[in-house]
């Protein structure tokens, strides 16, 4: 039953994480508009390989340079595959830009008091997780997967520079209205399964290797944070549970969490964020189990 102490931690909690995920989604819509008005299919074709496994390559390294949120970073994927990027190089690219970007790397090295073989991990980890998924899905998909593939395909306006911007602010107002109601309902899903899921509970699962990376991905896929936020509280479990579910903590809450699947829900065919999910889980749980547990 929801009494008052409890409502008002989930209205704190549901409000702290829209704060902390609004900023990175309008600073993705606002991407994504640039994209749209300047930037052309035959830009997209000169940059990206045809070879799939140097697409794949090339998109996880400018994810890593690139500071995103794991839901501000869904709109622009979108528009990218709008654009004519392969569907394994975008994914690739979401997966990567949420993670291991050095904002993301730095915090997580700040959080663990400046060791750097947990921000290395998460790195590693990561990218080896990012290229798998994007060349398995090279092989499985051949299109894009887009729910509205033909409605919001155009192409890059002609016209003066200040014409092209306002047309980037239109797009970023109409993108971010239609991403926004999914963020809202991802937040308050994920406050409402942090006010009812006891951590003590979770804390009880997690006895072996096995079990305590699983406890600790589901609680990341539960809490929704932030990327540039996750390292802190993941470092005050470093006493409960070892480094390799905390680095699974780590990689799995900024691929997949609550939110950022409502937000591919919107974007994607629901077949295919399923699998995505799917493989996401299983190559972050396997790549875990490889870290030393110290």
């Amino acid at each position: 039953m929801l009494n008052m102490q409890s409502f008002l931690q989930l209205n704190t909690i549901f409000i702290s994480i829209l704060i902390e995920a609004i900023p990175f989604v309008l600073l993705g819509v606002f991407i994504s508009g640039f994209i749209q008005m300047f930037i052309t299919e035959e830009m997209i074709a000169k940059i990206i390989p045809k070879n799939r496994f140097l697409a794949v390559l090339l998109a996880t390294i400018v994810g890593a340079l690139f500071p995103a949120c794991e839901c501000g970073i869904v709109p622009i994927v979108r528009r990218l595959l709008l654009k004519g990027v392969p569907l394994h190089a975008g994914i690739a690219f979401m997966l990567t830009g949420p993670v291991i970007n050095p904002l993301v790397l730095f915090s997580t090295y700040v959080a663990f008091g400046n060791k750097w073989d947990t921000m290395l991990y998460r790195g590693g980890l990561a990218m080896v997780v990012a290229f798998i998924v994007g060349i398995i899905l090279s092989y499985q998909f051949k299109d894009n997967q887009l729910i509205k593939n033909t409605l919001l395909h155009e192409h890059a306006v002609e016209g003066t520079f200040f014409q092209k911007l306002k047309g980037t602010c239109r797009h970023a107002v109409d993108e971010f209205f239609s991403v926004g109601k999914y963020l809202i309902l991802g937040a308050f899903i994920a406050s409402a399964a942090q006010i009812f899921i006891k951590t003590s509970t979770l804390l009880a699962i997690g006895q072996n290797d096995l079990s305590s990376s699983l406890v600790m991905m589901g609680l990341a896929f539960v809490l929704s944070l932030c990327s540039e936020a996750d390292a802190f509280i993941a470092s005050s479990f470093s006493s409960t549970f070892p480094l390799g579910s905390l680095i699974a903590f780590l990689v799995y809450g900024a691929m997949v969490d609550i939110k950022n699947t409502f937000m591919m829900l919107e974007a994607f065919k629901k077949r295919f964020v399923f699998i995505l999910i799917v493989y996401i889980s299983v190559l972050v749980l396997i790549g875990s189990l490889f870290i030393p547990f110290k």
